[in-house]
């Protein structure tokens, strides 16, 4: 039986590297995003979803339900990322940062829990560092990745008897267009490349099932860059 997956933010960035990755590998893909994508593959169905609002996160599992009952992956990577000081920062661009990045998870596995194969569902969650560790001038941003953290941690407590994998990705910074964006002074020779990322990704997916890495942290040889 064909394997299915789910990847939030699949239109661009790391989402769209995962979608290829995944339909060669020969999984069926649901992708949603807000933007949709030029990618096509009879494998891959193309969803719009905006991972913010709960009425189109249960149209996007009614979507899947026509053609899957379950999912052997799911990918949580939908996110956003700006920069500014606290004193800079918005209440909207605030409140944007929590809305993508933890509000929309925890809608993404409020209505997942159907589609949960026991012994079987791996959840891949694409974190950063800044779960982990406060950087400055992105202060929204490492409050909602910290928060998807803990929503992540009280999950696999619940759900505990599905004996699912539960992998977080800690990658470090790395050099995607979102950084042209924001015009940051960072160089990108010390950012992780795509590629590096999708090794990782890979070897994550490709382990033997009677392995579980919980928590990956990874950075270019260069370190943290700050």
């Amino acid at each position: 039986m064909e394997k299915c997956a789910l990847v939030t933010g699949s239109s661009s960035g790391l989402g769209l590297e995962i979608t290829r990755y995944l339909v060669e590998s020969g999984y069926t893909v649901f992708g949603g995003s807000r933007s949709g994508t030029d990618f096509e593959h009879e494998n891959f169905y193309d969803v719009e979803l905006d991972i913010t609002s709960e009425e189109s996160v249960e149209e996007f599992f009614e979507t899947i339900r026509e053609f899957s009952p379950q999912l052997d992956l799911v990918v949580n990577n939908a996110g956003i990322c700006e920069m500014s000081s606290v004193a800079e920062t918005t209440l909207s661009q605030f409140e944007a940062h929590l809305a993508t990045n933890t509000i929309g998870p925890f809608l993404l596995f409020k209505h997942l829990e159907p589609f949960l194969i026991k012994d079987t569902t791996h959840i891949i969650s694409i974190l950063s560092t800044a779960a982990h560790y406060g950087y400055p001038n992105v202060s929204a941003y490492n409050a909602s990745k910290f928060g998807q953290l803990g929503l992540l941690e009280s999950l696999k407590k619940e759900w505990k008897d599905y004996k699912l994998r539960f992998t977080n990705l800690f990658p470090g910074a790395i050099n995607t267009p979102l950084w042209d964006k924001m015009g940051s002074r960072f160089s990108r020779e010390k950012m992780l490349s795509p590629s590096d990322f999708m090794n990782v990704f890979s070897f994550v997916v490709e382990a033997p099932p009677t392995l579980q890495f919980p928590e990956l942290t990874f950075l270019h040889k260069d370190g943290f860059i700050e």
